[in-house]
């Protein structure tokens, strides 16, 4: 084992971290109050090549290996828990989708504007009534056509009705992977995957943005398709693969949900350690007692280790190797972990923690949805046990 970072990883690191500290820090609390989508940083994030990362060069993509993205997306996620989340939506869920199981021809037309950040992607799974439930989606895709009819033959193209919900960069994107029935009766093997183009395909609707308790400036859409076709060489694989193609994406993106988690985490220390460090009381700073000192190496300790469980993961992905469990465990400890750290940070402030004058509180909310989306807690532990005593 080599816990040490190679040149190539060092120089990511610390350009992000640079980008971040010069230009996200000083704009997180505006982005926060205004909720509104950062398109100026999302096009340098495409300039410096961070809405690609982990795609090969070939593609539009930086061809940087899993371990230099998990850091890249965890310096993001430092400075901005929605910018994160725009970066995990975009590269981790639409763009490996179309990485994974997009032909050529649709890596090229589509994964190549989202690799270099000319697009920005979303990822259509959940509905009012399919969140953790997949196979509960009623979104449907309908064959249409002169093959429409015939089993051995291709339908012309689908067409799609339904909505969906809960769906990160939805009203900013410009390429999204819809998940919809083509068997309604066929259970989890009746859903496909499509590439829907909002500017595009007559009848995609946004019908509003929620308004959250955090992970401002990432905005989270309803959709709505009606009677919306498409061709059907926008369908991603084949009939009836996308429950399959939504697990196994779902599963490295929780490699980089751990990320933004000790992102967060990290920042929400370091603002409590520095704090801890000015703020004095009794005659000296509050970092001298003990009830103080043991907060904060309990925060740094669990952020180590949550580092150690993200990078884990990472490796078993690179190496090609099983890592389901490895990715449930790093999304499931580095999410609590963010929560429990920004928890503490806010405690460590005081008063001055519940007030939107010190960034502690920001933290907290934008630590909490680590715990919700892309595979909650309850259902991580599942997966979990369920490898365990496979």
């Amino acid at each position: 084992m080599d816990f040490t970072l190679s040149p190539e990883q060092r120089q990511i690191r610390d350009m992000v971290a640079e980008f971040v500290d010069e230009e996200v820090v000083p704009r997180a609390a505006e982005i926060d109050h205004e909720d509104a989508f950062p398109d100026d940083l999302v096009t340098e994030m495409g300039e410096l090549g961070l809405m690609g990362m982990p795609f090969p060069e070939e593609y539009g993509g930086a061809g940087l290996d899993y371990h230099s993205y998990a850091i890249g997306l965890e310096e993001i996620s430092r400075g901005s828990g929605g910018l994160g989340t725009i970066v995990a939506a975009h590269t981790s869920l639409a763009g490996n989708m179309l990485y994974e199981f997009g032909d050529e021809s649709q890596k090229e037309q589509y994964l190549t504007p989202l690799a270099e950040g000319q697009d920005v992607g979303a990822f259509a799974l959940s509905e009012p009534g399919a969140g953790s439930d997949v196979p509960a989606m009623e979104t449907t895709a309908e064959p249409v056509g002169d093959g429409a009819d015939d089993a051995d033959a291709e339908p012309d193209a689908y067409r799609l009705n339904g909505g969906k919900l809960w769906i990160s960069n939805g009203s900013e994107s410009e390429t999204v992977t819809v998940f919809a029935k083509t068997d309604p009766d066929a259970g989890n093997k009746g859903i496909s995957s499509f590439v829907v183009r909002p500017s595009e395909d007559d009848g995609f609707y946004v019908e509003g943005t929620e308004d959250k308790l955090g992970d401002k400036g990432c905005p989270t859409a309803e959709l709505r398709f009606d009677d919306l076709e498409i061709p059907a060489d926008r369908r991603l694989g084949d009939e009836g693969d996308g429950f399959v193609q939504a697990l196994k994406t779902l599963n490295g993106g929780r490699i980089t949900i751990a990320a933004r988690g000790v992102g967060i985490a990290r920042a929400a220390f370091e603002e409590a350690r520095d704090y801890a460090s000015d703020r004095e009381q009794f005659g000296q700073p509050i970092g001298e007692f003990q009830a103080i000192k043991h907060k904060l190496a309990d925060m740094d300790t669990k952020i180590q280790a949550a580092k150690l469980l993200m990078h884990k993961a990472a490796d078993n992905k690179i190496r090609g190797e099983d890592y389901i469990k490895e990715a449930a465990q790093a999304k499931l400890y580095a999410s609590e972990v963010s929560r429990e750290v920004a928890n503490e940070g806010i405690q460590i402030h005081g008063g001055y923690g519940y007030t939107k004058d010190f960034p502690a509180e920001r933290f907290y909310r934008d630590a909490k949805l680590n715990e919700i989306y892309e595979g909650t807690s309850e259902v991580l532990r599942n997966t979990i046990g369920d490898r365990l005593l496979e």
